[in-house]
């Protein structure tokens, strides 16, 4: 499985982040699908799916000549736990920046 930082790596780029969070909305989509619903060229999404499919966010069906794609929940799942086990952490930054702010008058 891909690092987390390959994750988001694929994840930063705003027209992979839409593709995954439309197949997060309808489920396994055609390619052609997906590339229809962007300004982009087929070959430009199938690159960009390729990233995703690398990063193992994404997994690839091949129906006669059709390519299906879905998400794949363990990367996801990653990025979640990753992003709880750091809450705590940014809370208290958050609640500590906050006193400040209060002290200061900023608020």
């Amino acid at each position: 499985m891909p690092s987390l930082p390959e994750t988001f790596a694929a994840l930063s780029d705003t027209t992979r982040f839409a593709i995954v969070e439309r197949l997060l909305a309808e489920g396994e989509l055609p390619a052609g699908e997906l590339a229809a619903a962007t300004d982009l060229s087929p070959p430009a999404v199938s690159r960009h799916l390729k990233v995703l499919r690398n990063a193992g966010i994404v997994a690839q069906r091949v129906d006669g000549t059709r390519r299906y794609y879905r998400a794949e929940p363990e990367p996801l799942r990653a990025i979640s736990a990753w992003t709880g086990s750091h809450r705590a952490f940014w809370e208290a930054s958050l609640d500590r920046l906050e006193k400040i702010l209060n002290k200061s008058g900023w608020t």
